[in-house]
């Protein structure tokens, strides 16, 4: 479970290639426990059926029955200390059993090790992948398929879509005849480097080309996980707060540029653009920042500078 928002990671997750309609399970994304010695063990939970050669306690939850082994399933809720309304629930789990840290650590590295192969994949083949991180609705999709369409002929971009269901948003990066997978994760909240290895395998991008990865909504989980991106992309638009950096200051840290979208609506929106960037750099003094609006075209040609400049220094 990812003890940052609660999220389990037998969550279910698929891949969905629209071209050919096929939905495949990312086995990678079910639950998963340590053992004394460090082993990560992952388990598929679809047969109810299944043994276990360990003994462990869960972070899970289940729906099948225990006729074949017992856990040691429990809340905390009786051992939660008074007056703990502070303390984040890992280090409470820490408190009481040394253990949930451990965990965490190890899911962690290992994502972390897999995120590492994708960055490998992604230089030999001279490909920049950015993984686009916001709230949702900030116009993560319309700011893709006016990208995609403008450097269209230019440089090939291929699309990796998060989201917890459906395939609307690859159905419309599909309409621009740009390559794009659909990456459902159920309950998940945000997206996990094995997920962009299985997806890589199915887009085959070509070199010297772009990947965008468009994570699931959400501006807290996706600040922790590393997919083996070239730079974390934040984006944000101008009918929510300004003061968004500074509530989610972990997001903005971690990212390298940011996109203020939907500018052609600061005349109606009250929006305070002075007060947004100093919070920004606040947060992350070094953060390159483009103000843009895909409707109008405003701001686009600075983003598309940027973009070719990354291209051309990744050539060798």
């Amino acid at each position: 479970m990812c003890v940052t928002c609660g999220c389990p990671n037998g969550s279910q997750a698929t891949i969905i290639d629209p071209e050919t309609e096929e939905i495949q399970p990312i086995a990678a994304g079910s639950p998963s426990h340590v053992l004394p010695d460090g082993t990560v063990v992952v388990h598929t939970h679809y047969d109810q059926g299944h043994d276990h050669g360990h003994d462990h306690g869960h972070d899970h939850g289940h729906n099948h029955q225990h006729s074949a082994h017992s856990h040691d399933h429990h809340s905390h809720s009786s051992d939660r200390p008074a007056n703990d309304s502070a303390i984040p629930t890992p280090q409470i789990h820490a408190n009481l059993h040394g253990t949930t840290v451990e965990l965490e650590q190890s899911l962690l590295a290992k994502n972390n090790s897999i995120a590492a192969h994708n960055r490998a994949t992604f230089k030999s083949k001279n490909i920049l992948a950015l993984n686009l991180v916001s709230s949702p609705g900030s116009g993560k999709t319309t700011l893709l398929t006016r990208t995609i369409q403008d450097l269209k002929g230019e440089i090939p971009i291929s699309v990796i879509e998060g989201d917890q269901a459906t395939a609307n948003d690859a159905d419309r990066i599909r309409e621009t005849g740009c390559p794009v997978v659909q990456i459902n994760t159920g309950t998940g909240c945000h997206l996990e480097a094995d997920m962009i290895d299985r997806a890589v395998q199915t887009l085959q991008p070509p070199d010297r080309s772009i990947v965008m990865i468009e994570n699931v909504g959400n501006l807290v989980c996706p600040a922790l996980f590393d997919l083996g991106e070239a730079a974390k992309v934040a984006i944000l638009s101008v009918t929510e707060g300004e003061d968004k950096p500074i509530k989610y200051p972990h997001m903005f840290r971690a990212s390298q540029v940011m996109l203020l979208t939907k500018i052609d609506l600061l005349p109606y929106v009250p929006f305070q653009v002075d007060r947004f960037l100093a919070y920004a750099r606040e947060v992350n003094p070094h953060i390159e920042i483009f103000s843009v609006s895909a409707q109008n075209g405003a701001g686009l040609l600075a983003w598309y500078e940027w973009l070719r400049w990354q291209m051309r220094s990744r050539r060798h």
